[in-house]
């Protein structure tokens, strides 16, 4: 007797299973790897996106593009992730990490459709990973955090594949000053927080050759009143986190007046309430004062009587920055204000006025611990450029900072680590071998896209670094991102930060090991209000 068949999934719901799955996630992360490729090395090549608001990004920074790109399979968009992730750990590397991902889950394919299970392969890359990683820190080398000319070179290196390429010696001195500013003892350890106290900020006009680094804050503020002083040199400064107005009611509030004097005495009161607070203020001589909130005009004809400048709602990050470079403490209530909680570091006050708009000064500050990176250019898409490759630039300084030891670039360490693995996998028994082979092979693909992008004979540049790193000793040789000739990179001077590559051979691995493992993908197409789950189906969507 025949039964009727059992349906658990919602007829609406789409499930690929088994090897279909697999071959689904291996095709769309290599499909995300093909869209970068070309962004990898000096000789890359930028990618135009329009987001759905139609504004323009262009940029060869794989993270930035990813961002953009609109993805529906789930396994895309687990490799989009994965970039982030680079981006936010160590701040560069986004382009080769996704590039190696795509060729680790590529080379796993052909394992897969001669039947050897997945979990096999993830159990041999998982130990791969832990040769390689052994293997990186042989390879490394300490460096001098101290020595400028060494720190000058890895920058160099970092925006040689970059927009800023042209005005490399400018950008690396921005990145190394504005990381060497910011960078302090906390508890017998190094904290540097670029994100906080490096602000970027973009003027269009000028040339780049103008861009510099502020000892100091910059905000794009004017002061409240046109007869206050522009300029003031070593300014006492007074920074609060509360208005100077007069405080109204949480709650609407209703008063009864019985005689005319009694409204007279409310302006009295209120007029005697900012005067107070004002007095708080002036008691303490300063010069500037700067709050997160309003200023009265009340307030500001007191203080400007006293020669006082304000600039009003100002940001609460610019603030702490402010605090940082002047040695300021921030109040929250003016009758709490003290001597010590004033700010004296400051060298120089001025408001100067750029194209349409005036930006406040503070800057000639003795030993700031905050500063503001000053870009100018000829248009916006170009100071965003610039400003993404100058974030790389600086994420690099700190990685050295934080961890000062190197390895060589242009595709030598991949090629080291090949070659050992290529070299240990002759002792690993069984199976196990093709896939621990599959991985040193998986690693040529940096320098042999480097070499496709400046448009070198691949096979030929490939085999002779082969057979240079075949031979004991030769680990430093990479490839000549610009020529695609092979090159010493001791003598080349081309240097990546170890952190950097360590996390990108971590990611890689991860992120296949993670998409490997996946047998079964359900995904609710919702019809109306009925229909389950969510989230995406297969292929790649075309970006908008």
């Amino acid at each position: 007797m025949l039964r009727a068949p059992v349906l658990v999934l919602n007829q609406s719901t789409r499930r690929e299973s088994g090897k279909k799955a697999q071959a689904g996630n291996i095709q769309a992360a290599k499909s995300i790897a093909d869209v970068i490729r070309t962004c990898l090395g000096p000789r890359s090549m930028l990618k135009m996106l329009m987001d759905p608001m139609g504004g323009i990004v262009m940029t060869n920074d794989g993270n930035a593009i990813l961002r953009e790109i609109q993805v529906q399979h789930p396994a895309a968009k687990s490799m989009i992730e994965v970039s982030r992730t680079q981006d936010e750990e160590v701040g560069d590397g986004t382009t080769s990490v996704i590039i190696l991902a795509g060729e680790f889950l590529s080379v796993a394919e052909p394992f897969l459709d001669q039947h050897i299970h997945p979990t096999v392969v993830i159990q041999v890359y998982r130990q791969a990973l832990e040769d390689m990683l052994a293997d990186i820190k042989e390879i490394s080398m300490p460096v001098d955090v101290n020595d400028k000319d060494q720190l000058l070179k890895i920058v160099n290196s970092a925006i040689g594949t970059k927009f800023v390429k042209k005005w490399s010696k400018l950008a690396c001195n921005l990145a190394v000053s504005a990381v060497k500013t910011v960078s302090v003892e906390q508890s017998g350890r190094k904290v540097i927080d670029i994100k906080r106290y490096a602000r970027v900020e973009k003027i269009p006009g000028g040339s780049i050759e103008d861009s510099e680094v502020l000892q100091g804050v910059m905000l794009n503020k004017d002061v409240t009143h046109p007869r206050m002083k522009r300029c003031i040199k070593n300014p006492r400064i007074i920074l609060l986190d509360c208005p100077l107005e007069y405080k109204k009611g949480e709650s609407q509030t209703n008063v009864e007046i019985s005689g005319e004097a009694d409204f007279a005495r409310l302006l009295e009161l209120e007029e005697e309430y900012i005067r107070k607070m004002c007095g708080e203020v002036l008691a303490l001589k300063p010069d500037l004062v700067f709050t997160e909130k309003g200023v009265s005009d009340l307030a500001q004809h007191f203080l400007m009587k006293n020669n006082v400048s304000v600039i009003r709602r100002v940001r609460k990050s610019d603030n702490n920055r402010i605090a940082k470079a002047c040695g300021a403490t921030i109040a929250n209530r003016t009758d709490e204000l003290r001597e010590e909680d004033v700010g004296c570091k400051c060298g120089l006050f001025e408001i100067k006025k750029m194209g349409d708009e005036y930006f406040t000064y503070l800057v000639e500050c003795r030993d700031p611990k905050a500063c503001t990176i000053v870009l100018r250019g000829a248009s916006k898409d170009i100071l965003n450029e610039v400003e993404r490759n100058l974030q790389d630039a600086m994420q690099v300084v700190r990685n050295v900072m934080l961890d000062p030891f190197l390895v060589p670039g242009g595709g030598a360490t991949e090629m080291a680590l090949s070659q050992a693995l290529n070299e240990r996998s002759k002792s690993v028994a069984g199976v196990q071998q093709w896939p621990y082979r599959a991985v040193s092979k998986a690693l040529e693909v940096i320098p042999q896209t480097l070499i496709q992008n400046c448009g070198a004979n691949t096979i030929r540049v490939l085999t002779s670094l082969r057979a240079l790193h075949a031979v004991k000793g030769n680990g430093t040789w990479g490839v000549d991102g610009d020529t695609g000739k092979l090159v010493d990179m001791k003598e080349f001077g081309v240097w990546e930060p170890l952190c950097v590559k360590v996390q990108v051979l971590k990611t890689a691995i991860e992120t296949a090991v993670l998409l490997l493992r996946i047998d079964d993908i359900v995904s609710g197409m919702k019809k109306g209000k009925e229909g389950g789950g969510g989230g995406g189906g297969g292929g790649m969507a075309e970006p908008e």
